[in-house]
């Protein structure tokens, strides 16, 4: 079962108890106007602030400045990204099975890896070729003049695209439809009919790359009878995920692939479904789970590698040039909203900040006064 790290964090609300605080220190002096409490995102401490020096960026140090936070750290700029790493699976996408729908003896069949295109064989029973063609809707019944349906459009644009002519691409099988797979029929050495029959024809979304061999040259072939299994021919990475996620997972998504020698190639997500796993043991529950079909750029990197594990890293949003500190550097304001704790001059003051996205570790901020390169404090 792939295993899924969330990177980032999502909530960017810090509850902190204040039930039994723990004062951190205490002002002396005469306070101008009214009090505001802070509380320390970390350690649960109390503080509390001139409400004049916590909301101007501007203004000097808190009557509290003389003892300064145990640690430090610095305000940057940077661009933040909210993202998910996954396990992936880099191969060439889900297999399909295609099995026998004649009686027969199966009398050629082609080798694993082989790729198979529009118009040709993908194998034979009685020397007669099951051909594939391209189309989303499987084939399942005689075509013959008179039928009616996508089947019959997916045939037709097949056999306009091999040079056959003299027919409208529609979902209706025609007189004009029955010549056209009469001179088809001709080229390939079958009976002319004009009727295609079940078994013939074997649609897939496009060309196909043969994953495997379920049956062997000379064995005898019955419908239903598995003959060999098929994926595309492009590579694609399997991702997949908690159904939580699915912020992530979003089909036309831009993702980072890390391939075994730790180079990164971009990839898109062209897929998202969601997926039953059945339970390991007789007693296990089923479990839910996302699968994403990323495509990537092929080339040299990718060169030679069929089947590999490969790490996926999914951004679901981002936020660029933007003034950071770690998470931990907040303070939360009892009266709701954040602030930060700059150290200027060994001294202290409290700033007002607004929160944006929260990732890595680190939180986006912005308020009056505050600057990249600026030292902040770290509360226990």
């Amino acid at each position: 079962m792939d295993q899924v790290t969330d990177r980032s964090t999502l909530d960017g609300r810090v509850e902190a108890d204040a039930t039994s605080p723990r004062r951190r220190r205490r002002g002396r002096g005469r306070l101008a106007g009214g009090l505001l409490v802070v509380v320390a995102v970390t350690g649960g401490a109390l503080v509390a602030v001139n409400s004049a020096g916590l909301l101007d960026g501007n203004a000097g140090p808190s009557p509290s400045a003389g003892v300064l936070p145990p640690a430090t750290t610095t305000v940057s700029r940077q661009t933040l990204n909210d993202t998910v790493e996954a396990d992936g699976e880099l191969g060439y996408g889900p297999v399909t099975t295609a099995v026998s729908r004649r009686a027969g003896t199966i009398t050629w069949l082609p080798g694993s890896g082989a790729e198979i295109t529009r118009g040709k064989p993908l194998y034979r029973v009685d020397n007669q070729p099951v051909l594939l063609m391209y189309g989303s809707t499987p084939a399942y019944r005689d075509l013959r003049i008179g039928t009616e349906g996508t089947d019959v459009e997916n045939l037709e644009r097949n056999l306009r695209k091999l040079g056959y002519d003299g027919f409208t691409v529609d979902d209706e099988y025609t007189y004009d439809t029955a010549e056209a797979v009469q001179e088809w029929q001709e080229d390939r050495g079958l009976d002319e009919t004009g009727v295609v029959e079940l078994g013939r024809v074997v649609f897939a979304p496009g060309e196909v790359r043969v994953e495997s061999l379920e049956a062997e040259e000379g064995q005898p072939a019955a419908p239903g009878q598995r003959v060999l299994t098929y994926t595309g021919t492009s590579k694609v990475v399997t991702v997949r995920m908690e159904p939580e996620d699915q912020r992530m997972a979003r089909k036309g998504a831009k993702v980072e692939v890390t391939l075994p020698d730790g180079k990164n190639v971009n990839g898109k997500v062209t897929e998202v479904a969601t997926v039953i796993e059945p339970g390991e043991g007789q007693n296990d529950e089923a479990e839910t789970r996302l699968e994403a079909l990323v495509s990537i750029k092929e080339g040299k990197s990718t060169r030679g590698l069929d089947k590999a594990a490969v790490d996926v890293t999914f951004t679901a949003s981002q936020r660029k040039d933007v003034l950071t500190v770690p998470v931990a550097a907040l303070v939360a304001l009892r009266e709701g909203g954040y602030g930060l704790e700059v150290i200027e001059g060994g001294k202290s003051r409290y700033i007002g900040v607004k929160t944006g996205l929260f990732a890595g570790g680190r939180v986006e901020v912005s308020g009056d006064g505050l600057a990249a390169g600026m030292t902040v404090g770290m509360p226990r």
